[in-house]
């Protein structure tokens, strides 16, 4: 078995090209799975029988002679918050350890047409409100370039699952930087499309103003290929544009030379970046300026970051988290007991067993997160705390399209330091936030974002760097990144999981 992990692409063409089966391809997914998850954790479910079975549909489908989708042959991890038929959907919580959804999320739809392979569903963050999949319900997933740190969150399951060699693919869902953040600490290509781009049915919802499925992979061509297949109408979706997507896998042989990228001074000051990780981002802005771009001076007053006292402290964040956790106030009281997902058998009346059926299903951030929602929308505060967001919000995108009158896409750190060390951060839930610090703003305003890893510290951890563009622009994106990765080997080095 081959050391390096091959590409979506590179399979998709063995497949249809004959040289390999899909049976064969999943086959050989299947056993890297069971040889590195002990060292990562990554699933939470794996479904063998079924991505076989699968496979020799598409097999079948091929010597037929029919048509085969974008996605033919290759293997795909989803996190576990994507509903799939069938197929356990726990949002890494307790309160749906057992719940078997009865439909497929579009996007799983949109996989399935495309002739993938889904083989499996990866932890995450409990309800996606976590930075460092450490608030599963289940278990605790480890970065595979170190397995004393954490592989970033929430979607730490489908990046560690990429990171590892495990899949080509997996998908994610992207709040505050849940795609972006896991992406560049497990140094693989993490990209949020904008808001609207890919249709949420079947996404369970954290907040839904904010929440916006997309891809990991080892290589933006990969990104750009499941794009393509995933980027479609829908009209389940009342938030899913109608306008159709760009040609993304032509996109990604594109040049940058005369473009101009924007440096968000709030995001360049000395105290918010780790000079580790300031040092790869010089060098990678080196590597394009050889490549032709230009770099501007911007600013994103709103997402304003100051260091105080040696603490780092945001408008974004501060706005992010009244608005976000009032959503999944909201949104998480329908799990009650009654409709579907855990129900608590130890109860007095109705009233108790509500109470009763949440603390024992909910986790102690979710809880945190609903207490600070339903704050936030009660009575005498709403006005003083959710609108004044709103209002926040509203300023922080008019930075953003105002920068985007002078610049192509902005570069910005995606971290503030590599990964750090399970545990370090678990009782303190504020330094927790504050890992989103450079990924919040791009949610709040609805742009499309991607991390593209840049380098390595000392100690070998990846960093990534961040691009983002406005809205609708993620040909721009992935012809930027893909630009990158032909002029570096940063996304060739390969994570050795051990336990």
């Amino acid at each position: 078995m081959a050391d390096e992990p091959k590409t979506a692409v590179a399979l998709r063409e063995a497949f249809l090209s004959g040289d390999r089966s899909a049976e064969s391809i999943v086959e050989e997914c299947l056993a890297l799975i069971r040889q590195r998850e002990p060292a990562v954790d990554a699933f939470l479910t794996v479904a063998e029988e079924e991505a076989l079975e699968r496979a020799r549909v598409l097999d079948r489908k091929r010597a037929a002679g029919d048509e085969m989708g974008l996605l033919a042959g290759v293997p795909i991890a989803l996190k576990d918050i994507i509903c799939t038929r069938g197929m356990r959907t726990t949002c890494g919580s307790r309160i749906l350890a057992d719940f078997i959804p009865p439909y497929d999320a579009h996007v799983v739809e949109r996989l399935l047409a495309e002739d993938a392979v889904i083989v499996g569903k990866t932890n995450m963050d409990e309800f996606a409100m976590g930075s460092s999949t450490e608030n599963s319900g289940f278990k605790v997933t480890r970065n595979p370039w170190d397995a004393t740190r954490i592989p970033g969150g929430s979607s730490g399951g489908s990046a560690a699952a990429v990171a590892a060699g495990m899949v080509p693919v997996s998908l994610g869902s992207d709040t505050g930087g849940s795609i972006r953040q896991p992406a560049a600490l497990c140094g693989v290509v993490g990209l949020k499309p904008t808001y609207g781009r890919v249709s949420r049915y079947g996404l369970v919802a954290f907040a839904s103003s904010l929440d916006q499925i997309g891809p990991f992979a080892r290589t933006v061509e990969d990104a750009a290929l499941v794009l393509q297949a995933i980027a479609a109408p829908d009209e389940r979706d009342s938030t899913c544009t109608r306008r159709p997507p760009d040609d993304y896998l032509a996109a990604v042989a594109g040049s940058v030379e005369g473009m101009t990228f924007g440096l968000p001074r709030e995001y360049f000051i000395e105290e918010g970046v780790d000079p580790e990780v300031a040092t790869a981002l010089g060098e990678a802005r080196r590597a394009f300026e050889a490549l032709g771009v230009q770099f501007r001076d911007i600013s994103l007053p709103h997402s304003r970051i100051d260091a105080e006292g040696g603490k780092l402290s945001s408008y974004a964040v501060a706005c992010y988290h009244v608005l976000a956790t009032a959503e999944a106030s909201s949104n998480l009281a329908r799990y009650d007991g009654v409709k579907y997902g855990h129900r608590s058998e130890d109860h007095q009346d109705m009233i108790d067993m509500y109470a009763r059926t949440r603390g024992e299903g909910f986790g102690d951030e979710v809880k945190r997160r609903i207490m600070l929602g339903t704050y936030a929308l009660s009575s005498g505060y709403y006005d003083a705390y959710f609108l004044k967001a709103a209002r926040v919000r509203r300023l922080i995108k008019e930075d953003f399209d105002r920068a985007f009158e002078e610049v192509d896409l902005i570069f910005a750190p995606a971290t503030p330091t590599a990964a750090f060390k399970i545990g370090e951060k678990t009782g303190d839930p504020l330094a927790m936030y504050l890992s989103d610090i450079f990924t919040i703003a791009c949610n709040l305003a609805g742009n499309c974002g991607m991390s593209v890893p840049c380098g390595f510290t000392s100690e070998g951890l990846p960093v990534g760097l961040q691009l983002m563009g406005t809205h609708w622009d993620e040909a721009a994106l992935l012809g930027a990144g893909a630009a990158y990765q032909r002029e570096t080997d940063w996304h060739r080095r390969l994570a050795q999981p051990r336990p």
